[in-house]
């Protein structure tokens, strides 16, 4: 099992813009490639972490079922609008996956 962790940092005075909008991604695209399997969870910085940073979690049962995620939302017109809608409010460059392998 895996969890899959995309994380963004949003721009100073606009994290709750970039939640918003997540959460509207998750409600409108996610919803369509079956994101409530892949116990979906967003977080943010808190203590020891940078308050700027969005994170959403996708906990998934193999890298093979991610790929398909992935190929699914690529598919998905409303994902790229998406992404064009969330850019004014995100840092830069700061886009990253980070894939952990679950070990208990």
């Amino acid at each position: 099992m895996f969890s899959a962790r995309w994380q963004i940092d949003a721009k100073f005075g606009h994290k709750q813009a970039v939640l918003d909008l997540l959460k509207k991604w998750e409600r409108e695209i996610g919803s369509q490639v079956g994101l409530a399997e892949l116990e979906f969870q967003i977080m943010t910085g808190s203590i020891g972490a940078r308050e700027a940073t969005v994170e959403s979690h996708h906990q998934v049962e193999s890298l093979a079922q991610l790929e398909e995620f992935f190929a699914k939302i690529g598919k998905i017109d409303a994902h790229a609008k998406w992404g064009k809608e969330m850019e004014p409010y995100v840092v830069s460059g700061t886009s990253l996956w980070n894939i952990y392998r679950i070990v208990e």
